[in-house]
């Protein structure tokens, strides 16, 4: 396995994305660290300890722990998430948008360019939700502002910082989708949920040392842990497979396909895009919520859409459906596939082909995204019902950072952009005769063995 790994370092293009992706991750770790000025930081740090198990946690563990420190990087990539829905969504209906996506290169460059546009907007939007709810919140215990110097000032500066930060984030994604290895935007989220491991193995080592939680319990947790994560890989992986048969052609002297094949139709077809999306505008009610004045409004607000709450779960579930079955139907188009079928002589046996075709791999696709959609949503909201019923199971609470392992959001970016990347160091590793990360293969023509 480790000369499978070493492999990547022998092949200079592989070699040189890998570094750069690195280096860019190194950069996005840097500007975590960079704090938006007056605001008093170890106060900051106590309030957030007390808001872990809530939505604050979950955008902080988007973001890798910059929301916590109100960082550069505190919005994230997810203001250019939310810009790239709308986009989506308006490219559907709108005829605008619509000519744009079917002029090609020059319609893509456009929609990227608006995509930007919406990205500034949606960030100084939120930024200034930010800065007007950490003028709201004072310390734990002293009673003391978190903010220093309030005012426009602070106001200001900070949506001036978070909306550059958001920027640069949205920048550095498209460098490594361009000269990296991997979905730029999709990485920089998983760096985020990935720096939250040790803190969560820390806490729960803690917790068994201190003997607040019973060994027992804590094996059952961590079986339920490799029981989701496996979950969540054959979900990411399943496969329906539609057998499709070649005719034979005479090319010259040589008589061509006859063959037997499949179309592989994947269970989970939109990955992980789904969750981003459904959480990107999950976002958007506590972000309205912090704008609005004291009363009954905004406590309904912030009640229903807790991290917890029953409408926010069910709001979030549905969503993961209705964005699994959009973003399937944006990126995969059973027309075309039906088209390059019959242009190349291949058929579904029993299937005319043409309009048949189409119509019979679309009933199927619909079908398998059903059930898709329904386990990618209990697996994205199962974190926050264990968060709420386990405390009373299991004698202690579960902290966020443990609980995003049983499924939920981190996970199912963990599982999807991982195996998503290892696939693309896959194909640049046989591509060039080297064996791939997860098979044997011949290496200079010499076929080794793992």
């Amino acid at each position: 396995m480790l000369d499978k790994f070493a492999n990547i370092f022998r092949i200079p293009e592989l070699r040189d994305r890998v570094l750069f992706t690195l280096f860019i991750f190194l950069v996005c770790r840097i500007g975590v660290h960079i704090p938006t000025p007056g605001i008093d930081a170890n106060a900051l740090g106590e309030f957030f300890k007390q808001s872990q198990n809530t939505l604050f946690g979950l955008y902080d563990m988007f973001t890798g722990g910059a929301f916590q420190k109100v960082g550069v990087f505190g919005l994230g990539v997810m203001p250019y998430i939310s810009a790239s829905i709308i986009i989506q969504l308006m490219g559907t209906t709108v005829p605008f948008f619509q000519r744009l996506m079917k002029e090609g290169e020059q319609g893509r460059k456009k929609i990227t360019q608006y995509t930007r546009y919406g990205t500034v907007f949606l960030s100084a939007m939120q930024a200034a939700g930010v800065a007007v709810f950490l003028e709201s919140i004072v310390a734990p215990g002293s009673g003391a502002p978190i903010v220093l110097f309030p005012g426009l000032g602070f106001k200001l500066t900070t949506m001036l910082m978070l909306t550059t930060g958001t920027l640069i984030l949205m920048w550095l994604g498209e460098q490594i989708s361009e000269r990296g290895i991997g979905n730029g935007m999709s990485l920089i989220i998983f760096l985020g949920v990935v720096e939250s491991i040790p803190v969560a193995l820390f806490d729960e080592a803690q917790q068994v040392a201190a003997q607040t939680r019973p060994l027992l319990a804590e094996i059952f947790l961590l079986a339920l842990m490799w029981a989701t994560i496996m979950g969540a890989i054959l979900l990411t992986q399943g496969v329906r497979k539609i057998p499709v048969q070649y005719a034979k052609r005479v090319v010259g002297n040589r008589v061509m396909g006859g063959q037997s094949t499949h179309l592989p139709l994947r269970i989970n077809m939109a990955g992980v895009m789904p969750i981003i999306f459904a959480q990107s505008l999950m976002f958007l009610p506590q972000t309205l919520g912090s704008l609005l004045p004291e009363g009954a409004i905004k406590e309904f607000v912030n009640s229903a859409f807790s991290w917890t709450a029953w409408p926010y779960l069910i709001s979030y579930w549905l969503l993961i459906i209705f964005f699994t079955y959009f973003y399937t139907a944006m990126s995969f188009n059973p027309v075309e596939v039906a088209e390059n079928l019959k242009r190349y002589g291949g058929f579904i046996p029993g299937i005319r082909p043409g309009k048949k075709t189409s119509d019979h791999i679309d009933f199927v696709i619909t079908r398998i995204t059903l059930p898709g959609a329904i386990a990618l949503g209990l697996l994205a909201v199962f974190p926050q019902i264990l968060v709420r019923y386990a405390g009373d199971l299991m004698g202690s609470n579960i902290s966020f950072n443990f609980a995003s392992f049983f499924g939920g959001t981190g996970l199912l970016i963990m599982v999807g952009v991982a195996l998503d990347t290892l696939q693309q160091i896959e194909s640049h590793l046989t591509m060039r005769h080297y064996d791939g990360l997860m098979k044997t293969g011949r290496i200079r023509g010499r076929t080794r063995m793992s």
